[in-house]
């Protein structure tokens, strides 16, 4: 079981990034609560991670605090979330928030989760129920970066995080479209799913 990797951060495609450990590249999925908090490329980063072993694959998954692992690693305890399924809930709630509607048993929250229906937010409310502690640890803002970002790169990057994360096309175009013009990476992503909670 890989429990930690560290490393130079080579790539960010959300959900997605390859850290440089000793000169190999290791591909890790990454929640976005975890993507906004990442530094920029060439800088060194360490996760905490999960690794998930199927027949066809072997997926990482990282963290950057050991709150959300715990959190994904109870998530895939329930019937019928996957390892993908886990990584949505993480990346559209953080843990204090998921842990808010777990208390609360506020489903309308969890519905707003691409691929997550009204049973499977009751199943998962039910689940957590007790296992989650309500309170401090916000989620911490990074610096922006100063460098000014490809416009279409960016917009092509946030497409792919939306659709990475469960969004229709339809969905995820509609939300890029009502970004500012020279928003960053994680901040479009950040406001995107703003935009598609509000829907």
């Amino acid at each position: 079981m890989i429990g930690r990797i560290a490393g130079a951060l080579l790539e960010k495609n959300p959900p997605q990034i390859l850290i440089d450990v000793g000169g190999v590249g290791y591909e890790v999925d990454v929640p976005m609560s975890t993507f906004y908090n990442l530094p920029a490329n060439g800088e060194n980063v360490a996760l905490v991670t999960h690794l998930v072993v199927r027949e066809d694959a072997h997926l990482l998954f990282g963290f950057l605090t050991h709150e959300e692992r715990t959190l994904f690693r109870q998530l895939l305890k329930i019937s019928g979330i996957g390892a993908r399924m886990a990584l949505a809930v993480l990346s559209g709630l953080s843990v204090s928030e998921l842990a808010q509607a777990v208390a609360l048993q506020e489903t309308a929250r969890l519905v707003k989760i691409p691929g997550i229906g009204k049973k499977t937010a009751e199943r998962l409310l039910l689940e957590l129920k007790g296992k989650l502690s309500v309170g401090g640890g916000g989620a911490k803002v990074g610096a922006g970066g100063t460098a000014i970002p490809d416009a279409h790169d960016t917009l092509s990057d946030i497409l792919n995080a939306l659709l990475a994360l469960g969004y229709s096309d339809r969905e995820a175009l509609g939300a890029t479209k009502s970004l500012p013009t020279g928003i960053g990476v994680s901040d479009g992503i950040r406001q995107a799913l703003k935009l598609l909670a509000k829907a």
